[in-house]
């Protein structure tokens, strides 16, 4: 049973989390309809924040618009796609990683420095109300290396993988959060150094990592 939201002035960003919460955690199945008027029901809201609900997940990658046929969630990935997004991944995030360790400022260390601040410990739950905050960390980590590299166009192609919701959506476990979290302090003592090779390597190794955990190797 979906429990009703609470009465706010403003349900959106409510209704929004409410529903990639039941996506995450496949209360609602891959590959489902979404039904605009039985998720208002479910959630004691109009059907106007649902609506805005769905564009967002619709552009997170979590759900997608049919002609005729409305919103159905995405499937999760198949071992294929998850290879596919490594391997588009492998290319573009180290040399990222090696052009920010040559870019790098003062300014730039101390928003990477408070990045890894705000890192959340490893969770032991597997719930997306679990591993939330660690997503939201690993996208905001991987896109502020892009930005520091200084290519636009190449931070854009990343941002619109949404590779930390699929991934997590797929198979979140402790050792994968644990990957993350060491995997970024390296990468950032690389960049700090300024050592473009370390960077890129490091980069590289977390990712290889991730793909490894992600896969149950």
């Amino acid at each position: 049973m979906i429990a009703p939201l609470p009465a706010r002035p403003s349900l959106s960003d409510d209704v929004y989390e409410a529903i990639k919460t039941l996506i995450m955690n496949h209360a609602i199945a891959p590959g489902s309809r979404l039904s605009i008027d039985q998720l208002a029901r479910d959630l004691a809201v109009s059907p106007t924040p649902i609506r805005e609900a769905l564009a967002r997940l619709e552009s997170d990658g979590l759900a997608v618009k049919e002609s005729l046929r409305g919103y159905s969630t995405t499937p999760v990935l198949t071992s294929e796609e998850v290879l596919e997004l490594f391997e588009l991944r492998g290319v573009l995030e180290p040399w990222l990683a090696e052009r920010a360790a040559t870019r790098r400022t003062p300014e730039d260390l101390s928003r990477l420095h408070n990045e890894l601040a705000s890192m959340p410990a490893v969770p032991s739950g597997q719930g997306y109300e679990d591993y939330r905050e660690l997503a939201s960390h690993d996208s905001r980590f991987h896109l502020l290396v892009a930005g520091l590299a200084g290519n636009a166009w190449a931070r854009a192609a990343l941002e619109r993988t949404h590779c930390h919701l699929h991934l997590f959506r797929l198979n979140y476990t402790h050792k994968l959060g644990s990957t993350a979290i060491i995997g970024h302090r390296e990468i950032v003592a690389a960049i700090e150094a300024g050592d473009p090779g370390a960077a890129r390597s490091a980069m590289q190794r977390h990712l290889d990592d991730s793909r490894s955990r992600v896969a149950g190797e």
